[in-house]
């Protein structure tokens, strides 16, 4: 659905991207993040076609960004970090207005904006001026002109910026439904936001990709390793041994202890899954375990042990 090739941006001496190549399957929801001035702004741009590459390629829907621009930006809808709303007019006036500009059918318009409406959940607001709205609604707008002419692609920067916790759980179900008809690419610093969304995460750092996995693979990719939290009835002397023991455990760690019950961390290769040896040590030891989960580093741990300087 998108593709981008070996893509390159120059201003001035300053190299801002640097050869960066990743695809966005159809109906994918992929998350695009990156610190500040890595270079993640201008691929999104170049992606949408409001800025050229220096070079390399971009192709959405099979049509080059550069080539066949008009054919490509027909299949793209983007809400940028500022929505691009036209605060003195009503919603419904906005719309329509941008209906005209992506040249949507007459016959079909009046309709695809009620259609549009009804899915954000403004049409209750259609009538009103929209520097009167909160900042909840107008993203909904923005999300509402991004979605006229029905594109395939959407690209939505920092969509849940600024929202409260409720509005912010009615947008990322918003953006989990429109998957359904749509390819989404969507970037946020509120990284729980994307670890609860998106299907796929890409990271780039200094113009460069530093990470490309499916969101529940990207720990084990990143650090190498499984972690396992447990809560037993034993005392951590007796089994800390036996489990060290298990091939492909690298680390034992006492995290708490109370009323005969200790919580433990088990750090294991993440190449090999030990948990039915953990089990089954345990069972030897004649150990009731109480709890036994997967712990795997938050999305922030990542991001920052990817993108912060080294020493």
């Amino acid at each position: 659905m998108i593709e981008i090739s070996n893509l390159v941006k120059y201003y001035g001496d300053k190299r801002a991207v640097s050869g960066i190549s990743f695809t966005v399957n159809q109906g994918e929801i992929l998350g695009f993040l990156g610190p500040n001035g890595a270079g993640k702004s201008t691929t999104l741009n170049i992606i949408s076609g409001y800025l050229s590459a220096t070079s390399g390629k971009v192709t959405i829907n099979g049509y080059d960004i550069l080539e066949e621009p008009e054919l490509a930006k027909k299949n793209i809808g983007y809400l940028p970090e500022i929505p691009p709303l036209f605060t003195d007019m009503t919603v419904m006036e906005y719309l329509t207005y941008v209906s005209e500009l992506k040249q949507v059918p007459k016959t079909i318009r009046k309709k695809q904006i009620s259609d549009i409406m009804k899915m954000v959940h403004i049409g209750n607001v259609s009538g009103r001026l929209i520097h009167n709205l909160s900042k909840g609604f107008r993203q909904r707008v923005g999300i509402a002109q991004a979605l006229i002419g029905n594109p395939e692609v959407l690209i939505l920067d920092e969509p849940t910026v600024g929202l409260d916790p409720n509005q912010v759980i009615e947008m990322r179900k918003l953006i989990v439904s429109l998957s359904k008809n749509h390819t989404i690419i969507f970037s946020s610093h509120i990284l729980s936001e994307v670890q609860a969304i998106c299907d796929r995460i890409v990271i780039i750092h200094q113009g460069k990709i530093a990470a490309d996995s499916p969101t529940l693979e990207l720990t084990a990719q990143i650090e190498g390793r499984a972690h396992y939290l447990l809560t037993v009835e034993a005392s951590f002397n007796s089994i800390q041994m036996p489990l060290r023991a298990i091939p492909g455990v690298q680390n034992v760690a006492l995290l708490s202890e109370r009323n005969g019950l200790i919580q433990i961390e088990v750090i294991a290769d993440g190449d090999l899954d030990v948990r039915k040896s953990i089990f089954y040590t345990l069972a030897k030891a004649n150990t009731p375990i109480l709890e036994f989960r997967s712990a795997s580093a938050s999305l922030e741990d990542i991001f920052t042990s990817i993108t912060s300087p080294k020493k």
